[in-house]
Order: C-alpha cells, then structure tokens, then sequence
C-alpha cells in the first residue's frame, strides 16, 4: 500500500515527537497543493501547513521524503515557524536559499532541518509565500550534491489560516 504524501507527512511527523508524546495528527483539509494538520503532545496543540515539492534537482538522488512546513505552537508562544525537512544529512554549517520570485531567504540547517536564522524574518517569509506563486530552496548535502526543490504555493494562505483557526 502506497501512502499519499499527507498520510506521510502525519507518520513522519509524529515519528520525529520522539521526545514528547503526541497523538497522530489529524488533517484538518487539504487546499489544493498544501495541507493543513493539528495534533497535541505533552506540550499542547500543534498545528501546520505542509507541502511537497512539486519538482526536485538532480532526479538521481535519493532522498528521504521532502516536506516545507510553516507550524504554530501556541503553548509555546510561537506562530508561522518556517521549517524544512530536506531528506538528507546537510553540509555541516550549510545554509538554505529560500527564494520567492525576487526575494530571498538564508536559513540555517542542522542534519535534515532548516529553519529561518533571525526570527524578525519569518513572518516577513511567510508573507512573502503567502504572495508568491511558487518558492525554490537550495541546499547542499553533507556529501556535496546541490539540491534544488520547487514547490507550488497554491493553497498556502488557506492551509495557513485553517491551521491557524485549529490552534486558536
């Protein structure tokens, strides 16, 4: 049996709580080419817009899966948290490009994840994604391969608002 890419969001999702006990995530809706999911743990409601990329670069390179998620903690006193799972080990000390028609983004990763450096510009990203039409983020695994993803932001400002309305 072949899991969609939300059912392998929710999985991977709770798979990576392993410090807190959570349930498994319920999807709120699916607004074109994103998701909207919710779920609670041991630190309170979690709710998040995910997505896919619609194209990635090299083709030859395995990966674990790719997902580009935007999570609110209100327990935790955070809200449009920009993350990236990238599906390979990056670069030690590498950054992430994250661009958005003519603006661009530099995010820090650590193993698999990155996220924005200086929180004062996320919700400056998310407005920018919000407005786009698609966004392409570049990185560099720990064995040197480039890495291009493109992903589709139809449906981003109403998987977001949906998240945000669960978690209110």
């Amino acid at each position: 049996m072949q899991l969609s890419w939300y059912s392998t969001i929710a999985l991977f999702l709770v798979a990576s709580t392993a410090s807190a006990v959570a349930q498994a995530p319920s999807r709120i809706n699916v607004f074109k080419d994103w998701a909207a999911y919710s779920y609670a743990d041991s630190r309170g409601k979690v709710c998040y817009a995910a997505a896919q990329p619609k194209d990635t670069l090299p083709k030859n390179v395995k990966r674990d899966p790719i997902f580009f998620m935007i999570s609110t903690r209100p327990a935790e006193k955070v809200r449009d948290e920009v993350s990236i799972i990238i599906g390979y080990p990056f670069k030690p000390e590498s950054k992430v490009s994250v661009a958005i028609g003519d603006k661009s983004f530099s995010l820090f990763t650590k193993q698999d994840g990155a996220w924005v450096e200086n929180v004062s510009d996320e919700a400056v990203l998310v407005d920018t994604l919000r407005a786009g039409a698609n966004v392409v983020v570049k990185g560099t695994s720990a064995r040197g391969t480039n890495t291009t993803d493109t992903y589709s932001l139809a449906g981003i400002t109403a998987a977001l608002d949906a998240a945000a309305k669960a978690c209110q």
